[in-house]
């Protein structure tokens, strides 16, 4: 028996989702998640903190950057939210006048929970290569881990290394401050 032919997902799908869900468009397929639990949100708030001063702001680091949580990002024909991503100011001088952006990040962070971390490590870690982001980090707080990614130029991500629990990171493209890993974990 033949399966149904699959309906390609639209914007407006997006817009009609309950509140409590989060959706993405990946390859034309919705797919759907609820929002962060409290260690979640914990961990991509705590990050954006520790780089977000130093690189977004200026504030004890080298600034240049603007990092955002949850930024809409529309590449190709899919829509994308990871958890945090930054731009390099010199790549994208002014934040655009739409609710997303077009501009692949120069660094993208996906914060894994059980709702999300196959998706994050198959279809938006591949989106992530197409799409040339040269930066990606993995965090997961039930692990207490951080994977620290590399793009290469025959487009495969190369880990630079794992770090886990209290340990200090000082990692690519954020190597120019330093910050316990720990601080992540409620």
């Amino acid at each position: 028996m033949n399966e149904p032919a699959r309906r390609h997902a639209t914007y407006q799908d997006l817009f009609d989702l309950p509140e409590h869900l989060v959706g993405e468009i990946l390859s034309g397929v919705l797919y759907t998640h609820p929002r962060p639990a409290p260690r979640h949100a914990r961990a991509y708030s705590a990050l954006g903190y520790a780089i977000g001063g130093p690189f977004d702001g200026g504030i004890g680091g080298p600034g240049g950057w603007w990092i955002l949580d949850e930024p809409e990002l529309h590449l190709g024909g899919d829509i994308v939210v990871p958890d945090l991503a930054g731009w390099r100011r010199e790549r994208m001088p002014a934040l655009p006048e739409t609710a997303w952006f077009e501009l692949a990040p120069d660094w993208a962070c996906e914060i894994l929970s059980p709702s999300t971390a196959r998706i994050d490590r198959t279809l938006k870690m591949s989106l992530y290569a197409r799409e040339r982001v040269p930066h990606l980090w993995l965090v997961d707080p039930d692990a207490r881990t951080l994977e620290v990614y590399r793009l290469q130029e025959d487009s495969h991500w190369l880990l630079l290394g794992t770090l886990k629990d209290d340990d200090a990171v000082s990692q690519p493209p954020f190597d120019a401050i330093g910050f316990p890993l720990g601080s992540l974990w409620a």
